[in-house]
């Protein structure tokens, strides 16, 4: 197969482009994910990308096409083979794993049934893109279903976001640009803004049923707006001298309070029925 080894080439062209610009991502509804890992998660969720750019180095290695026959079989998407200085050049990392997929951002398919709301999470401004993909791998680690963010967040398919993720947005429903009031004044349960100047904290109130978390900026917090739009304002206990939490810590504390609740109510009721 030939090698590509000019920056020049309209695909390597596409992927600087990709890599770089939220609005050319968005024009083109297209993204790229970086690392084995990534692309396994991918593929076992949404199948075959769209091409693969791999380094010459990584395609002459016999593991790394043991695993591309693993992964693929017979559906192998296109391959493209880049010399290794150019991969260095154009991968969004410092060091680049060898591996790049081009991948369709997925559609996010209309559903009426509102009933189905049972864990959300609202982002207001989350501007750092490890942030916005940490907070994205613990609300899929804890289950949750639909993730809203404002239009002042961080983009939520960026190759940086992404790396944070680790493949959590293949298991979400990620809605992005969105009116976070209004989302909050539709959510069918109890709508939770987390604020440092709340007296009320997380353990003092009962996460049962349909929950949505509203997490601030990292250096602002939560708008008045959110704040007032909330069911509930709920702070989380610091008995140490730190002021506050990183927002992606703060969050994973909220979710998994959550399920510590859920499953605690579950236990009890199957102890009720024995």
């Amino acid at each position: 197969m030939p090698v590509i080894t000019s920056r020049d080439h309209p695909l390597i062209k596409q992927l600087i482009k990709l890599e770089g610009s939220s609005q050319y991502r968005k024009r083109a509804g297209l993204t790229l994910l970086d690392g084995a890992h990534l692309i396994q998660i991918y593929c076992s969720v949404l199948g075959t990308p769209k091409n693969l750019v791999v380094g010459q180095s990584y395609f002459e290695d016999i593991e790394n096409k043991g695993f591309l026959n693993r992964l693929f079989g017979n559906t192998r998407p296109k391959i493209t083979i880049v010399s290794n200085a150019l991969l260095r050049g154009i991968s969004p990392v410092k060091t680049p794993t060898g591996i790049l997929a081009l991948i369709a951002i997925p559609e996010l398919k209309k559903e009426s049934d509102h009933g189905k709301e049972i864990f959300s999470v609202l982002l207001e401004a989350i501007q750092d893109p490890g942030n916005l993909g940490s907070i994205l791998r613990s609300a899929a680690a804890a289950n949750v279903r639909d993730v809203y963010l404002s239009k002042q967040c961080a983009d939520a398919w960026s190759p940086k976001t992404l790396r944070a993720s680790m493949g959590a947005h293949f298991f979400l429903r990620i809605h992005e640009n969105c009116d976070l009031q209004k989302v909050a004044q539709e959510f069918s349960g109890t709508v939770i803004a987390t604020s440092i100047q709340a007296t009320k904290t997380l353990f003092e109130i009962s996460l049962a049923g349909p929950t949505a978390f509203v997490f601030g900026n990292e250096g602002a917090g939560l708008s008045k707006e959110m704040i007032q739009a909330a069911n509930e304002n709920i702070s989380i206990p610091m008995p140490g001298k730190t002021e506050s939490l990183n927002a992606a810590a703060a969050a994973a504390i909220c979710f998994f309070e959550k399920v510590r609740q859920d499953r605690a109510s579950t236990e009890f009721s199957n102890i009720g029925t024995k």
